[in-house]
């Protein structure tokens, strides 16, 4: 059985659902990537309801939440006041967080920041923690590039011409090695892809996964990463944007915290391994759980 609403929030609306209501377990809250995505490309994680609830909710701007164009919106403590407000509305005391991407950076900052009663487990996939280390790892995974992909990359960036055909082709050659690595792209990534608010997405981030003009630009998390007093799992493919190197380094950051990293996946591991993601976290979730009893 599925639950849909919206909640009022700081700005505007958010779009949210909820599955599996009626299980027993700790409720996880999906908090999607971006900035300007939505939760379709998570969809699948759905599979958790059959123990627990599951909430997934698009972020003001995103997806079918209201689309206010006011760029003021648009910065981390009104995402981390959102996150707030949707646990108070749904009246979601104990949960499990699952950010993936920027919603990893979203769901720390919430835990650094408000430091909330009540959450049981982290995961953070794929996580963007440190925007000078998420550049560093780009450019690493650029240097891999074919050659005449890597002079695409630079000649633009040099010109400022984003929109260019080729910078877009580069870009695709980029995703289909570190975004997700599946021949066929499944449908609810590509929902994610088509409702993109691209505004939003360049305000805050910039004209490509590998190239920071926004406003994250100076996002920074690392040295508070030693504050989380929480059961954490970190998890990023072999080939994720989130580079297991620098994983490795968030995890040594955290006390206890735990790292799974995908062989032969990137960025949406949860799509490229599913069973193995799902009983992982699974995994994880339940032995969180232990500790809160």
């Amino acid at each position: 059985m599925k639950e849909e609403g919206y909640v009022p929030v700081s700005g505007g609306r958010v779009w949210y659902w909820k599955a599996g209501s009626h299980a027993k377990g700790i409720p996880l809250v999906v908090v999607h990537g971006g900035p300007g995505a939505s939760h379709d490309y998570l969809e699948p994680l759905e599979a958790f309801a059959s123990e627990r609830p599951v909430v997934f909710y698009d972020q003001l701007g995103c997806g079918n939440s209201d689309r206010p164009d006011d760029n003021s919106l648009w910065v981390i403590e009104r995402f981390v006041d959102e996150l707030h407000q949707i646990r108070e509305a749904l009246g979601l005391g104990q949960v499990h967080l699952l950010g993936q991407s920027w919603g990893a950076s979203l769901v720390a900052e919430y835990m650094l920041t408000k430091q909330p009663v009540g959450v049981a487990g982290l995961l953070l996939a794929g996580p963007l923690l440190s925007t000078s280390r998420w550049m560093e790892d780009q450019r690493k995974w650029v240097s891999d590039l074919p050659v005449n992909v890597q002079e695409i990359i630079r000649r633009t960036e040099d010109s400022g011409d984003f929109a260019s055909k080729e910078y877009q082709e580069a870009m695709m050659v980029f995703y289909g090695r570190h975004v997700c690595r599946m021949e066929q792209w499944p449908e609810c990534l590509n929902r994610t892809f088509e409702k993109l608010n691209l505004s939003q997405y360049l305000h805050m981030w910039g004209p490509s996964e590998f190239t920071v003009t926004g406003t994250l630009k100076t996002f920074e998390l690392a040295d508070r990463l030693g504050e989380l007093k929480l059961p954490v799992l970190i998890t990023c493919g072999q080939f994720d944007e989130a580079r297991p190197e620098t994983c490795r380094y968030f995890q040594s950051l955290v006390p206890g915290a735990e790292l799974h990293v995908f062989e032969d996946a990137s960025h949406e591991h949860h799509l490229e391994k599913p069973d193995e993601f799902l009983a992982v976290a699974g995994n994880f979730f339940r032995k969180a759980e232990q500790n809160t009893l």
